[in-house]
């Protein structure tokens, strides 16, 4: 039986091509899409995550706006690394397909009460998925595994010297998350930046037929300029498809069952996640925190899935 999942997002390039991975994917029954403001404004995001269905020839896919701000802070925003309409890179058509009418927050609570175990993707920051928590605890029970892109530890920051973007966007609601009890597998900078695009990797995806490879190619190759020149490397990481591969292949990664704790009080280190690693204090561990990968196993399971569309 598929895995029944739900993708909270702010697409962004790489949540782009972590939809597409599941949208190619028998394993996984994707019930929906909520979108969140993070890279770009949430009026943005829900026109993107609808851009990607119909891209992949899916336009009977729900998508739901949801928060359009962090719980208690002001929104900030990624377009310096994104562009301005997040999927800079590739021109596609608006999207035709509508957006649905019910409020991303309400769609994830009545999704979690209708089945039996439904596993949470959320790829942006954590509000929508703290504000359902918060409206009705009773779902923490009926969601299965909630698989985080976000925070970092050895990598440390990306967006401060002590802060991973997308949990630095709303850290409030990312510690709701870390602290609700439910299985939590979180993908950080750690994992994300050893599987990077290089131009095998990237000329691979352009060499697929139809559209969606070009696509994720013109994409990544946008996305990369900003990640070589800030850290020097030879590509961008592709961190968002790390929890959807996680779902489908998990051997391909590594990490420790930690406690981790969210910062939202300091002024230096606001959004960091404070990741337990070496077991120095009796915190219960409350994550799975992921820290290595298969970098060429990664890259022939997403080209492989790619093509498929």
């Amino acid at each position: 039986m598929a895995r029944k999942i739900i993708i909270d997002t702010d697409p962004g390039q790489d949540d782009a091509v972590a939809i597409l991975l599941a949208l190619a994917s028998p394993e996984l029954a994707l019930l929906g899409i909520t979108c969140v403001a993070g890279n770009v404004p949430l009026s943005r995001t829900a026109i993107n995550a609808r851009i990607v269905c119909e891209l992949a020839g899916r336009p009977d896919v729900k998508v739901f706006a949801g928060c359009d701000r962090p719980l208690v802070r002001p929104l900030v925003t990624a377009e310096h690394v994104h562009g301005k309409t997040g999927l800079d890179g590739t021109d596609l058509p608006d999207p035709v397909m509508p957006l649905q009418e019910q409020h991303a927050v309400d769609f994830i609570i009545d999704s979690c009460r209708a089945h039996e175990a439904v596993t949470l993707v959320p790829i942006g920051p954590l509000t929508n998925i703290a504000t359902a928590l918060q409206r009705a605890p009773d779902i923490a029970a009926k969601i299965d595994e909630i698989v985080i892109m976000g925070g970092a530890y050895f990598e440390v920051g990306n967006i401060t010297p002590a802060a991973e973007f997308n949990i630095y966007v709303d850290p409030e609601a990312a510690q709701i998350v870390f602290r609700s009890g439910i299985k939590l597998t979180v993908m950080p900078l750690d994992v994300t930046h050893s599987v990077l695009t290089t131009r095998a990797r990237i000329d691979a995806f352009r060499a697929l037929p139809g559209a969606v490879g070009p696509a994720v190619a013109g994409w990544t190759d946008f996305f990369e300029r900003f990640d070589m020149a800030k850290y020097g490397s030879e590509g961008a990481p592709l961190h968002d498809p790390c929890t959807v591969a996680w779902l489908l292949q998990p051997d391909l990664f590594s990490g420790r069952q930690i406690n981790v704790e969210i910062e939202t009080v300091s002024e230096l280190t606001l959004g960091m996640t404070v990741a337990d690693w070496w077991g120095v204090t009796d915190r219960p561990k409350n994550a799975f925190f992921v820290g290595g990968c298969d970098a060429d196993g990664f890259y022939a399971l997403l080209t492989e899935r790619l093509g498929r569309l």
